[in-house]
């Protein structure tokens, strides 16, 4: 069925008009000369482009045919190879990147927009290039001048693709039980180290996408402590630049659920020739910088497949016809021509009627039906507030880089910070469960692999679990985050939101109403409750994932009052999903809420 097209007027209008990311680039010198709206514009066209005529016509030959593993050596699916060389030999991976080192200097929003595209179009493909920013940025931060000459731009420009080694059979979430080893090569005038040990679940941990692949991993010094203190982190490529390989093996590939356009690989290191990335013992320090760029890419995963999702479903309810809607407008033609008024039968008993003179009966599109319409309007509800939160989420990490007031970068990480977390679990799960409720428009033919929306389905699911599972990301949010300054962060955050929304708009007023009850619920109930003497250790365990949601619906509260306050939203298109947020979305909140308070009182 029909690939993934993306809509270059509906994510200007969120990044553009909605959050005025010009405003905030020109108080970025480094990024001002690039706040040009007709810019912004043309990259978004072009990028467009790239993604609905490249990467999304290789979607579904990518989950039929995927990757394939032969003796140590993985064969992308046809297509992926070409499509990957004509993407970074244009510039789109080094977006964001430093023009010192390859880049192009632009907005992180832009970046932003485009890997939300790229995983709505071919979320296997998507996967390669994925991890290169966290990588770049590892890299710049953390790595010797050395290893900066040497690969620095190689991973900034995506001529070499990288990857994240971190899990491990027996250490999955817990890092800390990591056993692969470093030891320092004896004699080497480079001061590397022999690392050894397996790492599983290594997306793109080998391909032919590329010439080369840079491998971060965590392993232990022999000297290092137990547990997570005792992590390191080191670099070792597929090749080194004399055009020895290193002994770094892909044992096999994993038959997964979805996502097979993607190698999920079992990494072996046999004493491969490594390079270590910062201190020792501060490994972890270094690879979140990876891993906190890859959660906000994780979370427009999430929106990308939810809109890939419904932009089937949506053209599905208009092609397909079923019954009559309740109010619908059906139409029936007797065989001999149209009723004498020209018009159809109306009423309970005209079907029958209409049956019995030997017409032909047009029953009414699937999408006037109120139970199509429910699903698809809240979908969409979360789409759009999605992007909100997501591009603003990349807006306030160029604020942080780029400003030159530590007051304004503090708000601004303030913002990643508690915002991210919820960005990667709650769009993620909305992402299968939506994209699950879209299937579900089409019936029976969304079974079945024609149509590609199980696949959606399919490979959607695994975004719950990577970079973190969706409820670390909330014990995180909650128990890291939230409650060891007392909900001061947060209090904050929400101070934040309510001064951003317009004066005299009862929408603003109503949501701000909904943040004032919020944070009232944290600082008079939540935040008490788990800190009083005798309070169970366990108790914000249990309350993290009804926290996390409550956010979320909040945080879209917000994100749909800017939306709906902005001049040019009062049209069908924002309108419907406006209300279809307050009628299908909004009342969870109040779910949340009555849960946490039922989990504190007893």
């Amino acid at each position: 069925m029909n690939a993934f097209q993306p809509n270059a007027a509906d994510t200007g209008f969120i990044l553009l008009d909605v959050l005025r990311a010009p405003e905030t680039l020109a108080a970025l010198p480094a990024l001002a000369d690039n706040a040009d709206p007709d810019l912004i514009r043309q990259v978004a066209e072009e990028a467009g482009k790239f993604v609905g005529e490249v990467v999304a016509p290789l979607n579904r030959d990518g989950d039929e045919i995927g990757a394939q593993w032969k003796a140590g050596a993985v064969t992308m699916p046809p297509g992926f190879r070409d499509a990957y060389q004509a993407f970074w030999q244009a510039g789109w991976p080094a977006l964001s990147s430093a023009p010192e080192d390859g880049g192009q200097g632009l907005p992180a929003a832009l970046e932003a927009m485009l890997y939300e595209w790229l995983s709505a179009a071919n979320h296997g493909w998507t996967m390669a290039p994925g991890l290169l920013h966290g990588a770049y940025e590892c890299i710049k931060h953390h790595a010797s001048d050395a290893l900066k000459a040497h690969f620095l731009a190689k991973v900034a420009t995506g001529e070499w693709l990288a990857t994240m080694c971190l899990t491990e059979p027996h250490a999955g979430s817990d890092l800390g039980l990591c056993r692969t080893k470093a030891v320092p090569l004896a004699n080497d005038p480079e001061g590397r180290y022999a690392l050894s040990g397996t790492k599983i679940f290594i997306s793109g941990g080998e391909h032919d996408l590329t010439d080369n692949i840079v491998h971060l991993v965590l392993a232990r010094l022999p000297d290092a402590p137990p547990g997570p203190k005792g992590l390191s982190l080191f670099l070792v490529p597929k090749f080194y630049a004399d055009g020895t390989r290193s002994a770094v093996v892909c044992e096999r590939i994993e038959e997964k659920m979805g996502l097979h356009g993607s190698p999920t690989c079992v990494m072996r290191f046999d004493e491969a020739a490594a390079w270590i990335v910062g201190e020792p013992g501060k490994g972890l320090n270094a690879m979140f910088v990876m891993m906190n760029a890859a959660r906000l890419h994780v979370g427009l995963q999430g929106v990308g497949l939810l809109e890939a999702a419904w932009q089937k479903a949506d053209a599905y309810s208009k092609e397909r016809r079923q019954m009559r809607a309740p109010g619908g407008a059906a139409k029936a033609t007797p065989v001999g021509g149209p009723p004498p008024d020209g018009q159809a039968p109306s009423g309970g008993n005209a079907l029958h009627a209409v049956k019995s003179m030997g017409a032909s009966f047009q029953a009414d599109l699937i999408e006037q039906h109120p139970a199509m319409r429910r699903i698809l309007d809240a979908q969409r509800a979360w789409i759009d507030a999605g992007r909100v939160i997501a591009y603003r989420t990349a807006l306030e990490l160029d604020v942080i880089k780029h400003h030159s007031d530590p007051a304004r970068q503090a708000r601004a990480n303030r913002w990643c910070t508690l915002v991210t977390p919820v960005l990667k679990a709650a769009w993620t799960d909305q992402a299968f469960h939506g994209a699950s409720a879209c299937l579900q428009v089409f019936g029976g033919h969304g079974f079945v692999r024609e149509w590609g929306i199980e696949q959606i389905v399919r490979d959607s699911r695994v975004a719950m679990i990577y970079e973190g599972t969706n409820e670390i990301q909330a014990i995180d949010l909650l128990l890291r985050k939230t409650l060891p300054d007392g909900g001061g962060a947060l209090q904050a955050l929400l101070k934040d939101l309510s001064a951003e929304l317009p004066d005299g708009d009862a929408g603003s007023a109503r949501v701000r109403s909904e943040i004032d009850r919020f944070a009232h619920f944290v600082r008079e109930q939540l935040v008490p409750a788990t800190q009083a003497d005798g309070a169970a250790a366990d108790l914000p365990h249990w309350l993290a994932d009804d926290f996390l949601r409550a956010t979320a619906m909040l945080l879209m509260a917000w994100g749909w009052a800017r939306i709906a306050a902005t001049p040019g939203a009062d049209t069908p298109r924002w309108q419907t999903a406006y209300q279809g947020f307050w009628r299908w979305v909004w009342p969870e909140f109040d779910m949340r809420l009555a849960m946490m308070a039922q989990t504190l009182s007893t």
